[in-house]
Parts: structure tokens; C-alpha cells; sequence
């Protein structure tokens, strides 16, 4: 394998037309030029220079190597700047996908934050729901996932870095005529016979269990992963609904009013990436922006 270290040994030794002129001008000492040049020919299986008394020259391989050695230096400096720059946060990407009300409140302070502090990194957004912002992760369209999920400790994300970041409690939701809007807590088996709306399909599952544990099962009339749907069809007073924190922040429930839903239910809102993605300067800033929005929520 030929070394980007011989080839500058190699160029030097073209340029000035001697060893110790070579090892003058890359400041070492003229046998360590000539061990440099010594292994070059023994990577490249042939000789480079014939040496004719004092003076040398290239031989055909030689003037090939050297023809190729700027442009292949030139190339290495170039990744070498570039690297160093993504390395200490000038410059650099972050592919982000996190769920709606993630998108509507943590994501904005974050980056907001990470402009300001790295102006040359650049993060784009997607958003999609676990599990899919999770398979998105594993299958390499993503570098960081802002996720959440019902009941730690699950198995599920063994193989990612998790950076938890809040406990989003879900919050109870009815119109503002109805029966429970000014009562400080609700049981939710006392919401037995109204008529539900559900939101997201990993959120409908959870009404579902939740209800069920308290002894009867959600008539669900209505189903949408859109929060301002759900907050709107409450308003109007078409049914009640239990809705994470963090979405009831991201939409002003306009004719809805929130109550405490007793148990309380709480999903871990977390960031998730690869390991290996985990040393990426600019994935690691990111995972730290979100924490400190998470602190401020």
C-alpha cells in the first residue's frame, strides 16, 4: 500500500534532485528520506529513482507517482480541512426525525440553539411516528430520532444510544360546557361513557390499555394523528380525549379544557441514535441541544 507520507517524501526528492536537499526541506534527517524512499519501492514493487552519483532521477514509475502524487495530495489536504472542520463543529449535517408535537416544541428550541452555537452545522427535518422514526434510524436515512415510548426498560432499543430526555404525562381533555372541566382531577373510569377521540396509533393502543385497566373499553368515534384535529372535534364538543403534554403545548385547545386524568400515564420522550453515530461531533451536539430544550420544557 503506497503511504500519502512517502509520496510527499517522493515529491520532494523530484523537486530538489537530492536526499539531504529532500530532507532539508521536509525538516527531517536524510536517512529517514532514504528509509521513506526505500519502503515507497517496496510498496510499489519497483524502482523509482536511479541514483547516478550525486544526482538522481525518476525512472518511469517514478514520473507516474509523481505525475499522480499532487493531485492525490492535493485531495487527502482537502479531506484533511474538511474532516477537521465537521470534527470541530464548522461545518457538518444532522438528518432529524422526530413526532409532531416533538417538532412543535423541543425541535425548534434545539436547533434554534445549535445555529447560534455552530452556525456551520446544517440539520434537516422529517418527521414520522415511532416505530417507523426508529426503523428509519436503523435503516441509515436518519442520524438522530426524537421518539418516545409507554413503560421504560422494553427491549426494544437495546441496540441505540438513549438519551432520555422528559416524562410527558397525558392530560385529560373535554369541552368547556362539559360535566368535569372545572374538576382539579378525573378518574378516568368516570369518562366510561363518553365518546372518544384517539390520536396516533402507538397512542390509541395506550387509551386503550389504560381504559380497559380501569374496567371498560373506549368507545372511539373518532381517530386522527393530527393534535389540532383532536383539540378541534373536542372544542366542538363531539367527545373527550387524553392527549400527551407536550401536543396540548403544541395547539391552543380553542373551546377544550384540560383536567388531570388520574392514574397518571406517562411516555418517555427520549433521543435515540447509533453508537457509532454517537462520536459524530455534530450528532453529539444535537443529542445535547435537545437535552437542555427537554430541561426548559
Amino acid at each position: 500500500m503506497i503511504e500519502a507520507r512517502h509520496l510527499r517524501v517522493l515529491r520532494a526528492v523530484s523537486a530538489t534532485g537530492s536526499f539531504s536537499a529532500a530532507a532539508r526541506e521536509l525538516g527531517c534527517t536524510q536517512p529517514a528520506v532514504s528509509q521513506q524512499m526505500k519502503a515507497l519501492e517496496a510498496s510499489a514493487g519497483t524502482p523509482l529513482l536511479i541514483r547516478t552519483g550525486r544526482e538522481m532521477r525518476l525512472t518511469q514509475a517514478g514520473e507516474v507517482l509523481v505525475r499522480h502524487a499532487s493531485g492525490i495530495l492535493a485531495g487527502l489536504t482537502a479531506a484533511e480541512e474538511e474532516v477537521a472542520a465537521i470534527a470541530g463543529l464548522r461545518a457538518g449535517r444532522v438528518r432529524l426525525v422526530s413526532f409532531p408535537s416533538g417538532s412543535s416544541t423541543l425541535v425548534p428550541t434545539a436547533l434554534a440553539a445549535l445555529r447560534a452555537a455552530h452556525p456551520g452545522t446544517r440539520v434537516s427535518l422529517v418527521e414520522a411516528e415511532p416505530p417507523r422514526s426508529i426503523e428509519m434510524l436503523r435503516d441509515g436515512d436518519c442520524d438522530v430520532a426524537l421518539a418516545f415510548r409507554y413503560g421504560a426498560g422494553q427491549a426494544e432499543w437495546d441496540d441505540l444510544v438513549v438519551r432520555p430526555l422528559l416524562a410527558d404525562r397525558l392530560v385529560g381533555l373535554v369541552p368547556e360546557g362539559h360535566r368535569l372541566a372545572g374538576a382539579a382531577s378525573v378518574g378516568i373510569a368516570e369518562l366510561a361513557d363518553e365518546s372518544w377521540i384517539a390520536g396516533c396509533p402507538r397512542c390509541r393502543r395506550q387509551l386503550v390499555d389504560v381504559c380497559e385497566e380501569a374496567g371498560f373499553t373506549p368507545r372511539i368515534d373518532f381517530a386522527t394523528d393530527d393534535y389540532p384535529a383532536v383539540v378541534g372535534l373536542v372544542g366542538a364538543g363531539l367527545g373527550v380525549a387524553v392527549l400527551p403534554e407536550l401536543a396540548i403545548e403544541s395547539v391552543r385547545p380553542k373551546g377544550a379544557r384540560t383536567v388531570t386524568v388520574e392514574p397518571a400515564v406517562e411516555r418517555e420522550i427520549v433521543a435515540l441514535t447509533l453508537p457509532d453515530l454517537a462520536q459524530v461531533p455534530a450528532v453529539a451536539a444535537t443529542l445535547d441541544e435537545l437535552t437542555r430544550a427537554a430541561t426548559r420544557a
